[in-house]
């Protein structure tokens, strides 16, 4: 039995989950939870047999709508579930059946502070009666002030449980060849998690695109037969934009609240009529720990727009950074020349970017779409992990393990019938290894894999391709002491590998 908590504190433990009664609090119901508990019983959402559902009201957000591809919710109306949901993993489908209830509710909520002319629900007259004696208890003036003084990190804050110890069929979704934990699933319960959490802090029900992923990484490699806890929470607001934090901890009996791994998405919100940047409900970080994120997504946000700056464009006069990258590219093609001119008399331990290149290509199926018809961010992801990490093991003879990903960009949307084609390339290689922080466990001095990863959408009627994402993964090769060195064969490779280094060495210096 899988056990979700998605903006809603669900006991650990519980032996069978439970729908709360209405009546079963202690104090008067908020407007939104009597929303919630009438949702369930009036609006019937189905859900997959054998998978249950267990709430507590925890906050009055909302949750979340969009899956990071941008586009309106056209199941907003539905009183089921997509049938789509119940083609994903068991911890993407809750965290889906979580978000449809959390968009009806604010549907709900919606037409009854409206006056209840609600063509998107199925109402009876006794549950409006109910929402009407809510609203009247929570008095009007609530979600304004919520607007003007803003949310704490702690009201966005989701958890969704992975019983392994208990749920074979868990176990073996998210279990790889050699054991260990599948990775790539978990990209994609990350993307589900994060859309929740971003929705769970804005108000009313704007668009919410994500942005951009800044930064996977792993601490070590967990146990697979232990029982895992991912959860998150908005740590950063800007004008109109948040980042969110999330993390993966071990819960034993012996080992209980160990993370091993840390995320970061930015998500931007829009208005859904215009397409424009909207304001972002304020954070209001408590802790110390909380004020260090806030200030750490600050300065990440600050970079980000002096990276954009500083990006080399055709036609644009450089500045002093994209002079220096030039003269670095300039340098890395140089020391390619042998290679280049004098094969047979080159260091035999470099290697041209090109021969380290792999590819496959799909038709987007419509198994793999999200919420709003569009293909899930999350499996796209996946697919770039997996091909990545068969990158890596060609390259390196070794099984190589998974150490972080950075900068994975959302450039434009992936349609249902798309022909996608994933194009990887070791970009450059770290021979005697390399240091990427405390947080990362166990990786000095084996050798480093940078590998990029580009999906094209490609239209063959018209001979015309366009980027859809950009993907960085790093890797270590744990049994090698050493391994090539990648070098480029164009000014164009030596210009993505000199910013990818001077990338690197920035994020380098936020890690800790």
């Amino acid at each position: 039995m899988i056990v979700a908590t998605a903006r809603y504190a669900c006991a650990r433990h519980r032996s069978a989950p439970r729908q709360l009664p209405l009546g079963h609090h202690h104090r008067a119901l908020s407007l939104q939870e009597a929303v919630g508990v009438i949702s369930n019983s009036v609006i019937g959402i189905e859900q997959p047999k054998g998978v249950g559902f267990c709430r507590t009201f925890a906050s009055d957000s909302n949750s979340n709508d969009n899956d990071g591809d941008g586009s309106s919710d056209g199941n907003a109306s539905s009183n089921k579930v997509p049938i789509q949901v119940h083609l994903k993993n068991p911890i993407v489908q809750k965290l889906w059946i979580a978000r449809n209830e959390a968009k009806q509710r604010t549907s709900l909520t919606d037409s009854t502070q409206s006056g209840g002319n609600s063509q998107t629900t199925d109402m009876t007259k006794a549950a409006a009666a109910i929402l009407k004696d809510a609203q009247q208890n929570q008095g009007a003036g609530a979600t304004t002030a919520s607007k003007k003084e803003g949310k704490h990190p702690k009201e966005s804050e989701t958890d969704i449980d992975y019983p392994f110890s208990q749920d074979e069929f868990l176990l073996e979704t998210y279990r790889n060849p050699w054991g260990e934990m599948r990775f790539g699933k978990i990209l994609e319960d990350l993307d589900a998690l994060a859309g929740n959490i971003a929705f769970n802090h804005v108000e009313g029900n704007p668009l919410i695109v994500t942005a951009a992923v800044d930064r996977i990484r792993l601490k070590h490699n967990p146990v697979i037969g232990d029982d895992q806890t991912l959860s998150g929470k908005v740590t950063w607001v800007g004008k109109s934009s948040m980042e969110i934090r999330m993390g993966i901890s071990t819960s034993t009996a012996t080992n209980d609240g160990d993370e091993w791994l840390e995320a970061y998405f930015t998500f931007v919100v829009l208005d859904p009529e215009t397409h424009k940047p909207i304001a972002v409900t304020p954070l209001k970080p408590e802790t110390s720990t909380e004020r260090a994120h806030f200030e750490l997504g600050a300065i990440k946000a600050r970079n980000k727009k002096i990276a954009r700056k500083n990006q080399l464009r055709i036609g644009e006069q450089h500045t002093d950074i994209t002079l220096q990258m030039d003269k670095n590219a300039a340098k890395l093609l140089e020391e390619a020349g042998p290679l280049l001119r004098m094969p047979s008399l080159a260091d035999p331990q470099n290697i041209l970017m090109d021969q380290t290149h792999q590819s496959n290509a799909m038709i987007a199926q419509p198994q793999v779409r999200n919420l709003h018809d569009r293909i899930f961010g999350g499996f796209l992801m996946r697919r770039a992990y997996e091909l990545a990490f068969s990158t890596a093991y060609v390259f390196g003879g070794d099984k190589p393990r998974f150490l972080e990903v950075d900068d994975i960009s959302f450039e434009s949307p992936v349609d249902v019938g798309d022909l996608l084609v994933f194009n990887s390339r070791v970009l450059y290689t770290q021979p005697n290894g390399g240091n990427l922080g405390d947080y990362v466990q166990d990786h000095e001095g084996m050798p480093l894999v940078m590998v990029e990863v580009e999906a094209w959408v490609t239209v063959p009627e018209r001979a015309t391709a366009k980027v859809s994402n950009h993907f960085y993964f790093t890797f270590a090769l744990p049994n090698q002491t050493s391994c090539r060195r990648v070098l480029p064969g164009n000014i164009d490779q030596a210009r993505r590998q000199a910013v990818r280094m001077a990338a690197d060495i920035e994020q380098a210096k936020l890690r800790s």
